[in-house]
């Protein structure tokens, strides 16, 4: 425009330009912020999606391994209870059998403490075919003399060490506790690593709504509007970073 021109221009024309140059302007920076804006909720969404997605293999995995562990601690506890009967099963005879031996003469016991099974009687015989894990308890138990101590415990399955712990261990049935352990630990996990998903799942949601409002805002006619929309998109990515921030990070 030259001199001579913007001269012949009346106040109604000058205002018109300058309100046009000012809406120009204004919208050129709603525009950048946009831009903006949708770039960022674009990366954060993608970096909740992949969060997301680790986070939901990593529940599918501990699931899978708690299951398994539990199935391997219910097979351990089934066959400790077996041996347990097992054992239960070969003192009761043991018991019955001395018992008779006694009372037919065969042996001669004033002290339980000093036994020693005699060859050719039934106690004897059941007396060294117990378990690997029964014969300490049994030995404890008979050095505690049950026959002359009333305070000695009822059964070998009672005895106790020094720190008050069963001296009658099944290794089978602590394997089973300790994969019951494992299996709980695991399941919780699992839960664990569902919430965080679900957690970056609600980011994903808040991001994509802030791609919506950020998207509308530049297609909206009136400038008002569109601050409006911009301003409500780039209050949900504010509000979506600040849940982001506060998630733990799976490793890569």
């Amino acid at each position: 425009m030259t001199n001579d021109d913007a001269a012949s221009q009346t106040p109604e024309e000058i205002d018109d330009d300058q309100s046009g140059s000012l809406m120009f302007g204004a919208s050129d920076r709603i525009e950048l912020v946009s831009t903006i804006v949708l770039a960022i909720a674009t990366i954060l969404t993608a970096w909740s999606a992949f969060q997301a997605g680790k986070w939901g293999g990593t529940q599918s995995i501990n699931f899978s391994e708690a299951g398994a562990a539990r199935t391997e601690s219910t097979r351990a506890d089934t066959r400790a209870g077996q041996l347990i009967q097992i054992d239960v099963a070969m003192y009761i005879d043991w018991v019955t059998a001395l018992s008779n031996d006694l009372a037919n003469g065969d042996i001669v016991l004033d002290d339980a403490s000093s036994y020693e099974p005699t060859p050719g009687t039934v106690s004897g015989f059941l007396a060294l075919r117990f378990r690997d894990e029964f014969q300490p308890a049994l030995d404890a138990w008979l050095g505690t003399d049950p026959i002359n101590n009333q305070d000695a415990p009822p059964t070998p399955f009672a005895m106790v060490d020094d720190n008050g712990d069963p001296v009658y261990v099944v290794a089978l049935e602590v394997e089973a506790d300790r994969l019951t352990a494992v299996a709980d630990q695991k399941a919780a996990d699992a839960r664990t690593a569902n919430q965080n998903g679900d957690n970056y799942v609600l980011t994903m949601v808040l991001f994509a709504s802030v791609l919506f409002f950020a998207g509308v805002s530049s297609k909206l006619a009136r400038k008002r509007n569109r601050i409006l929309a911009l301003g409500f998109g780039v209050v949900l990515l504010l509000a979506g970073a600040f849940i982001l921030v506060s998630l733990p990070i799976h490793p890569i």
